[in-house]
């Protein structure tokens, strides 16, 4: 599993009974999470979180908050990031992907020429800054307005406020078809597709059907000289072998250097790695 060991201002200080306890800096939050099987290490640290996360009956939720500021800044390595208790759970940093963000920006880094990276599906922008302050023009692409302007200001407080991003709001699909008709072309793709989404303009996206003919699609997008491609994923039902498979069988006529794994978070009260997700990581 390839884990994200590098934070500071993060901790996943517990896991268990399908939640998981974690410190943001120094503010610490308890939130749902159904792969955590087991029971908690530390019963004593859950008392301690500035705020809770409940489930409702009908699939949502809300937090419970007994001290917490609306949004606060944490930092990882050479960037910074705004966390900010939203809907399902979600805070606005997904810190599992610092294993990913330090693979690319390593490539970035050591690639000895200007690289474009392509973001799809790109959220907060945790990999856009990442890419972005190692070196990278990046383009950042998601059908959410709200979402980019988060990742705007993941930028300014990183101090890359005029760095070469584009900032796309555009069904993924869409924008492909057309930056291939413009001959418009990037060393890298990074994408994150969701397990079921809508685009800018109500297109229907699932992950079981798109995904393969989605990265035939961007393939088309590759430069002459590629560098990496990186496929995050959250669906359940898509295991490191079947991206794996996927994503080499896409990419098979440049033989590249294809590995998939799970992405995970040490847990500081155990020697669990909680699993969240997995990666498929393309190195041409």
């Amino acid at each position: 599993m390839w884990t994200a060991d590098g934070w500071k201002d993060y901790e996943l200080l517990d896991s268990g009974d399908g939640m998981r306890l974690e410190r943001w800096g120094k503010y610490v939050l308890s939130r749902p999470d159904p792969v955590a099987l087991w029971e908690p290490a530390s019963p004593a640290l859950w008392g301690k979180a500035d705020a809770v996360y409940h489930r409702s009956a009908s699939g949502g939720g809300k937090w419970d908050i007994s001290s917490l500021p609306e949004k606060w800044v944490i930092n990882y390595k050479d960037i910074r990031l705004i966390v900010k208790p939203m809907g399902f759970k979600h805070t606005g940093v997904f810190p599992e992907q610092a294993a990913n963000w330090d693979w690319a920006a390593d490539l970035i880094r050591s690639a000895g020429r200007p690289i474009r990276v392509l973001n799809l599906f790109s959220y907060t922008g945790g990999a856009t800054v990442s890419a972005a302050a190692a070196g990278a023009e990046v383009c950042h692409v998601d059908a959410a307005k709200r979402i980019i302007a988060q990742a705007k200001e993941n930028a300014e407080v990183s101090g890359l406020g005029d760095a070469k991003i584009r900032w796309i709001v555009d069904d993924c699909r869409k924008f492909i078809e057309r930056e291939i008709r413009r001959g418009k072309t990037y060393d890298a793709i990074i994408m994150d597709p969701p397990s079921y989404g809508r685009g800018a303009s109500g297109e229907v996206w699932k992950l079981e059907e798109d995904l393969y003919p989605f990265l035939l699609l961007a393939k088309k997008l590759l430069s002459d000289k590629p560098l990496f491609v990186l496929v995050n994923s959250y669906t359940a039902g898509l295991s490191p072998a079947a991206g794996y498979y996927a994503v080499g069988e896409a990419f098979k006529e440049y033989k590249p250097t294809v590995l998939s794994d799970e992405v995970g978070l040490p847990c500081t009260s155990t020697k669990k790695v909680l699993p969240c997700g997995i990666a498929v990581r393309t190195q041409f």
